[in-house]
């Protein structure tokens, strides 16, 4: 048996630049949610994406409206009315994600196709890297 593990911080090929931004994106169906959402809460500032250690796989999503940014937050304008910002200790892990919106019959669900997870859990709620 052999344990991988996942250091977003090692050294990585040149070109990687850890306070790199990013560049996550969000599917058209996930800003229209959003948008929804802002209109009901006209003091938010946005959506932070960021992760915590948590769950069955290691790591799970954790997505909340702000009114405020936090220091080190990358900010990516999605939409002209539309902000997402990325926690600054999630923004390797989450590097290269979309974030969508879909709607199953009476569910609906915000998904993350991100690059970076090697491993989902059977529910979809965490991740391994």
């Amino acid at each position: 048996m052999t344990i991988e593990t996942y250091e977003p911080n090692a050294h990585e090929p040149e070109s990687y630049d850890p306070a790199a931004p990013a560049e996550v994106s969000m599917t058209d169906a996930a800003i229209a949610h959003v948008r929804k959402q802002l209109a009901k809460n006209p003091d938010m500032a946005g959506i932070r994406l960021g992760v915590k250690k948590s769950g069955c796989s290691g790591f799970k999503y954790d997505v909340e409206f702000i009114q405020t940014a936090d220091e080190g937050d990358d900010a990516i304008a999605v939409a002209d009315d539309v902000t997402l910002y990325i926690a600054a200790d999630a923004r390797a892990y989450v590097r290269g994600t979309e974030i969508d919106f879909t709607r199953e019959g009476l569910n609906s669900t915000i998904k993350f196709n991100n690059p970076n997870a090697k491993d989902l859990c059977g529910c979809g709620e965490s991740f391994s890297v």
